[in-house]
């Protein structure tokens, strides 16, 4: 378990994740880190959900700035996919039963009765509470189907999120479709790694991506920074009213600290 927090249910958990595969295996403008990329990719640790949870697949990104000042820009989609294991299954059973007892036994301190007299002693409130938790809360191996997150991962040079993110989103749904793709998936991430060049300043590019083309576009020498970040999220996020102080303080040269989970 990642982090001590055994009082959350174990679906409530989050585990130690690990990378289970990288290609290239390193490039000499850009060592690969193992565990930096590992914490940045899935910065709460492995989750597990069941078929009662939302499970659609969500995107995230990260920047890993190094003591020379150089960028490489991250971008996650992080997905969900049913457990084959029996002996995970059978563990997060386990687990479970053991959080059972353990919530049993601290209901029934509170109430001071025994564990043979709980069903007639304890306060109904806390009965249906618990009942509730242990209905919307719990997993059992005869009756639900367990998943696990996992995610895909491409570092770039440059950050042109709404092109990795097309192709992300395209390499899942060639990983997950019944219908396999016209070409191994191989090819597609050998093509995007080493046949796609960035686009020279100024110019946009197209290429193939699984099953649609993707344009990115980069700005020229005399234009602001490449930017592909969809400001209507910061709106979202911030606040009409946040965004217009955040960017007076940027006006004012002020040092702005940003607190997120």
């Amino acid at each position: 378990v990642a982090g001590e927090n055994f009082d959350q249910s174990p679906l409530r958990r989050t585990f130690k994740s690990k990378v289970l595969a990288h290609y290239p295996q390193n490039i000499e403008w850009n060592p690969f880190d193992q565990d930096a990329v590992n914490m940045l990719c899935m910065p709460k640790g492995l989750s597990f959900k069941t078929q009662a949870d939302n499970r659609d697949p969500q995107l995230h990104s990260f920047i890993i700035t190094r003591e020379d000042g150089s960028r490489t820009y991250g971008f996650v989609l992080t997905f969900y996919e049913e457990v084959t294991s029996k002996q995970i299954c059978t563990a997060m059973q386990t687990l479970y039963q053991m959080h059972n007892a353990e919530q049993y036994s601290s209901v029934c301190a509170s109430s001071s009765c025994s564990m043979d007299s709980l069903a007639s002693s304890i306060d109904e409130g806390d009965a249906t509470s618990l009942a509730k938790l242990q209905r919307y809360n719990s997993y059992d191996i005869t009756r639900d189907t367990l998943y696990v997150s996992k995610c895909i991962c491409l570092i770039t040079p440059l950050p042109f999120m709404q092109a990795c993110k097309k192709f992300l989103i395209q390499l899942y749904k060639a990983v997950t479709s019944q219908q396999p793709p016209p070409l191994p998936l191989e090819s597609y991430i050998h093509n995007i790694l080493y046949e796609v060049p960035l686009p020279p300043p100024g110019r946009s590019l197209k290429f193939y991506g699984v099953y649609e083309p993707i344009i990115c576009q980069r700005p020229g020498p005399n234009e602001l920074p490449l930017s592909d970040y969809p400001l209507r999220e910061v709106f979202e996020l911030l606040g009409l009213e946040n965004l217009v102080q955040v960017f007076t303080c940027v006006l004012l040269e002020m040092q702005i600290l940003l607190y997120s989970q």
